[in-house]
């Protein structure tokens, strides 16, 4: 069983990275279609110092804050009881494999750009995100949390979500200069994000679906119809988040756009008046 902070924390990271390569892939590709190159981080553009790499910082500071929160501070280091792992609290300790997996490709994608010791290209990187987010979708898959009812079908959606993150991953470091699934890549982390942001708010949250509560560490739900409604309901939303995010990729498409194709448009037009 899940919190609320449990599932606003990742969250926020998976949103603040899938926005942020969201409006770095629209930017590189419309300034420079033909040189296009899927990258696994985007560096800060103006800065040379250590705010040139904040992507990689937010990962490995983020995953490190939340690893903390999973192994230390949730089990309050009672990690065994009476000689074994401490049964009560076997998520936080899935959680935190799946943490360390995100903080050791943070890390290693930091010493690769910022040292001679491990200099790995951008297919390599990709293929170790692919890592890290297939360590995560085996963790939901195979979670020892019995989910169930509304619960497992919020969590079925996240685990399809993971999935794409995986294969689009797996593809960019296969065809490196493909627009499409850079794109997508960064669709489906920010998809995720906003997703655990949403089962926060609904599961544990004050959107819970009429006839539906919270009881102990189960959602129960007082009929199957209740169950049926909150899952249509949960359609919805992801319908609702896939709708926003490409209204997002669209007035970014536009904003950088317009910027760098108005010279093109303007000797097309002057080439248009000579003739």
């Amino acid at each position: 069983m899940g919190s609320f902070k449990g599932h606003i924390v990742p969250g926020t990271l998976f949103l603040l990275v899938g926005l942020w390569h969201i409006w770095c892939s629209v930017y590189r590709y419309v300034s420079s279609p033909k040189k296009f190159r899927i990258r696994v981080w985007n560096p800060v553009p103006g800065f040379d110092g250590r705010l040139k790499y904040l992507e990689l910082y937010v990962v490995v500071i983020g995953a490190f804050i939340d690893l903390c929160i999973e192994l230390v501070y949730a089990p309050h280091l009672k990690y065994f009881v009476n000689g074994v792992l401490n049964p009560n609290h076997m998520n936080n300790f899935e959680h935190s494999g799946m943490l360390i997996m995100f903080f050791i490709f943070g890390l290693i994608a930091l010493i690769s750009v910022k040292s001679s010791f491990l200099p790995l290209p951008d297919g390599a990187l990709s293929l170790i995100a692919a890592s890290a987010f297939s360590s995560e979708y085996l963790l939901f898959y195979f979670h020892s949390t019995n989910h169930k009812g509304l619960e497992g079908y919020y969590h079925y959606i996240l685990v399809l979500l993971i999935g794409l993150c995986v294969v689009t991953s797996v593809g960019g470091a296969l065809v490196p200069s493909s627009f499409p699934l850079d794109l997508s890549n960064s669709i489906s982390i920010t998809l995720q994000g906003l997703w655990f942001y949403q089962t926060a708010f609904t599961l544990y949250g004050p959107m819970m679906p009429y006839g539906c509560q919270l009881k102990g560490d189960d959602i129960v739900c007082n009929s199957t119809e209740s169950q049926i409604r909150g899952e249509l309901f949960a359609n919805f939303q992801l319908f609702s988040m896939v709708v926003g995010v490409f209204a997002v990729i669209s007035v970014s498409y536009s904003l950088v756009n317009s910027r760098y194709n108005r010279p093109n448009r303007e000797n097309s037009q002057t080439d248009d008046v000579n003739l």
